[in-house]
């Protein structure tokens, strides 16, 4: 299966990263769905490079967990596992409630302004159902205050483990109302910073994050094709 968009790399950069990101965006936006087929050489010739940078890319999309590699067979994108979906979230979750502890006692000049503009584009997303932009601005959201309270380290290991729920959250996106939950959780945890409440702050984000998890069910009875059977 091929990507459905045309791909031009930046000739200034190396390949191997760039045909990384373009493949990991793809999957976890669904554009490659759980279970398709990946084949390195018609991969290769979509970006213009050699197999070689296709080959590394997969390999550590392989670590990642999105996807299977098959050797002398077939490599697939691999379908939702949701057991490592609820240790990402137990992971993201325990990092995110510190970060708040943090930001809450002090919050760097002009963080809850960034929030806020974040929250402002998210809501024009949503009403346009723009969905793929709304994730990317969603991330966002969280990746400031990552960085405000000084870990960003930390939100690249989060993202690097986050593939399975982060694809369960864009098949539950389109459910009626959960934009709307989102951007009013988004609001909930920017009041609470503004007020140095970090308690609340963090019960938003229990609340915020625990979302997807809690629909799990009856997402992967929606959609059972694209979950990994044992689960």
């Amino acid at each position: 299966m091929s990507l459905t968009r045309k791909i031009k790399l930046d000739r200034s950069r190396l390949a191997a990263p760039q045909v990384l990101e373009t493949l990991r965006h793809a999957i976890l936006s669904l554009e490659l769905a759980p279970g398709a087929v990946l084949v390195r050489s018609e991969l290769a010739q979509q970006f213009g490079v050699s197999q070689t940078p296709v080959r590394e890319a997969l390999l550590r999309l392989e670590e990642e967990g999105l996807v299977d590699v098959f050797p002398q067979h077939a490599t697939l994108v691999s379908r939702i596992d949701v057991a490592a979906a609820r240790e990402a979230h137990f992971l993201r979750r325990s990092i995110e409630l510190e970060i708040l502890h943090q930001l809450a006692a002090e919050a760097p000049p002009g963080l809850l302004a960034q929030l806020e503009a974040q929250i402002a584009l998210q809501a024009s997303l949503a009403a346009a159902q723009r969905y793929g932009d709304f994730v990317d601005a969603d991330r966002r959201f969280h990746q400031l205050m990552y960085d405000a309270a000084a870990v960003p380290g930390l939100w690249v290991l989060v993202e690097r483990s986050s593939g399975h729920v982060d694809r369960l959250r864009r098949l539950h996106l389109p459910t009626a109302g959960k934009t709307e939950a989102i951007l009013a959780d988004h609001r909930a945890i920017v009041a609470a910073l503004g007020q140095g409440d970090a308690a609340r702050a963090q019960q938003a984000a229990r609340d915020h994050l625990s979302g997807t998890l809690s629909a799990v069910d009856a997402i992967c009875a929606q959609y059972p094709d694209y979950i990994a059977v044992d689960r």
